[in-house]
């Protein structure tokens, strides 16, 4: 499969920049085809002054971007937008200093993104350290149930859904991926490898799809050098234990969609983690296509191939075919992509 840039131009101009430092971007089109941009923003991550800012791009030019969200004097984080059947679009987002502790809160749109209302938590009271998307868009199953790809972040890593059945009103929590986690030493003590088990924290921020077969699967951020896999065959409630695909992965965000036709459009760091740690360089950032359902996948453009760092994408299925995508430039700007055959 063939494709190649149609577009790519930053989201946000130097003289409408009211930050040093940005990330964790997200996006959504609406049937009149205005594109909506969100992320989070401030002095650098997890600074006490990061904000959720969103823009909007229609007629090819981005406007201004905008403050949505703020609590002042706590950390604000990985914003996530998702389209209700109606066409509302809610944004969610975290709120909190440390990770572990984090709360997932939402506001919505009703005019495309110009304005959104007062937020609320997404469940209230709850304290486990985030629920709903934790990065990544959730998906709509084709029996319209929206699963929400969560994960969490403390002395270990580990990954589920949020699961709704009344378009995001109300929200289920699956079980956890099982996740058999083993030491660097350990595998050294016992080779061959074994592709099921994950060395280090775990496993991180899933990308969700649904094939023709009405199953479920997720490819999953990990400490491993690689990226993971689990697959579901109960409409996401349970998952089978994490296993590795052979995709390098340098403990980054990925992101992935399903076109109609059924490829899958893969977007990541093609990078193995540095020796002896458990990240590594966030360059370059590839597309990649399979064909077969998530077995293979073939790379086939590089966005960015020079030093720097690109990373965290977003990526969606567009109108007339087009791949929209969106990726943190450098930490300085949020860089927009159009992709086409």
């Amino acid at each position: 499969m063939k494709i190649s840039m149609l577009e790519k131009q930053f989201v946000i101009k130097d003289e409408q920049k009211p930050f040093d430092s940005c990330h964790a971007s997200t996006l959504v089109q609406t049937k009149s085809g205005v594109i909506v941009a969100a992320w989070f923003a401030g002095t650098r991550e997890s600074s006490p002054d990061t904000a959720i800012w969103t823009s909007r791009r229609a007629d090819g030019k981005w406007e201004a971007p905008r403050k949505t969200a703020d609590v002042r004097g706590t950390a604000m984080w990985n914003p996530v937008l998702f389209q209700k059947q109606d066409g509302t679009i809610i944004l969610f987002y975290k709120v909190g200093e440390r990770i572990p502790e984090w709360r997932t809160w939402t506001a919505e749109s009703h005019d495309e993104g110009a304005t959104f209302t007062e937020p609320r938590e997404m469940v209230c009271g709850d304290d486990s350290g985030g629920r709903g998307p934790v990065k990544n868009k959730p998906v709509r199953l084709k029996d319209g149930t929206v699963l929400a790809p969560g994960s969490l972040e403390g002395e270990y890593w580990d990954c589920f859904v949020d699961i709704s059945t009344d378009d995001c009103d109300s929200w289920e929590r699956s079980s956890l991926v099982p996740v058999r986690r083993a030491s660097c030493e350990y595998h050294r003590m016992h080779r061959p490898y074994d592709r099921h088990y994950v060395y280090g924290k775990g496993i991180l921020q899933p990308a969700l799809w649904q094939d023709d077969k009405e199953q479920v699967h997720m490819l999953l951020r990990s400490t491993s050098s690689r990226i993971f896999r689990s697959d579901s065959f109960d409409g996401g409630h349970t998952w089978c234990v994490a296993y590795d695909t052979g995709l390098p992965n340098n403990n980054s965000g990925i992101d992935l969609v399903r076109r109609d036709s059924g490829e899958l459009i893969l977007v990541y760091n093609p990078r193995e983690n540095l020796p002896g740690m458990f990240h590594g360089p966030r360059t370059p950032l590839t597309v990649a296509v399979s064909a077969d359902n998530g077995a293979h996948f073939d790379r086939v453009l590089d966005l960015e191939d020079t030093a720097g760092v690109f990373c965290y994408p977003a990526v969606i299925c567009g109108q007339n075919g087009e791949i929209l995508l969106t990726y943190t430039w450098n930490r300085e700007n949020i860089m927009f992509v159009r992709l086409g055959q």
